[in-house]
């Protein structure tokens, strides 16, 4: 895949307009933090663990995806930060996705860029929230930004990557405690956490959904990335990340 710029060089070029719509929704605290403790969720918490979700007649209405995570005020400059000369005051991690259907159609759902995607319409993945600043009290945990998919639609998608990406902030993966967790109605929640943290990468793919047989299998992939482009390589999806605009390569 021919690309003429670095993908940091990219992100940081997309990133520029972010704040025009970075208003866009709000999804704060929905579910709150989900420990590998908690009874009434299923917890994915190692690299390669899955979930199965049985296939249902008539499909799975709307699943939700949401992001969660700690937010942390260490007043340090992170990435952005320092390119854009800004001090930052928290971490601010944005929720996307990479997704192939089972036509071979591919693309990438995120705030940036104004990849909002469709609920209703292809690609059936609509991104409904996000929060910039994470938490608004420092011990408060909740769920930020969420993604919705059409689970009535879930026969027309082969499989979805869920990824985490350090908009603005110092890399503190490990105090942040990301987690992104899945709702299937009638279904215990799954959470699915990192086991392991590089502070030196801003992008982070937590957790997968493959359709096996119109049901629904989870994995906790657990992989850190410089940028978009490596995390899309290691994946197979193919897009063109040259010029910040993603589209099939």
């Amino acid at each position: 895949m021919e690309r003429t710029k670095l993908s940091a060089d990219s992100l940081i070029e997309a990133t520029r307009s972010r704040a025009k719509f970075s208003g866009h929704g709000n999804a704060k605290g929905a579910a709150g933090y989900l420990s590998d403790t908690d009874d009434s969720c299923s917890f994915l918490g190692a690299t390669g663990q899955t979930e199965i979700v049985d296939p249902r007649e008539g499909g799975f209405g709307k699943i939700r995806v949401g992001a969660a995570w700690r937010n942390i005020r260490t007043g340090q400059q992170g990435f952005f930060g320092k390119i854009f000369g800004k001090s930052t005051k928290g971490l601010d991690l944005d929720l996307g996705c990479l997704y192939e259907l089972q036509d071979g159609s591919r693309g990438c759902i995120q705030a940036f860029g104004e990849m909002f995607g469709s609920f209703d319409n292809i690609p059936y993945i609509l991104l409904s929230g996000d929060d910039r600043t994470g938490d608004d009290d420092d011990d408060d945990d909740g769920e930020d930004e969420f993604i919705m998919l059409n689970g009535h639609k879930w026969p027309e998608i082969k499989r979805i990557l869920f990824y985490l990406y350090i908009y603005e902030g110092a890399a503190h993966w490990a105090e942040a405690r990301p987690q992104i967790q899945i709702r299937v109605a009638g279904e215990k929640p799954v959470a699915v956490a990192p086991h392991t943290y590089k502070e030196e990468l801003a992008v982070c793919a937590i957790a997968g959904l493959e359709n096996i047989r119109n049901g629904i299998k989870i994995t906790n992939y657990t992989e850190y990335y410089p940028g978009h482009a490596e995390m899309d390589r290691a994946f197979g999806f193919g897009l063109d990340w040259s010029d910040g605009a993603k589209r099939p390569g």
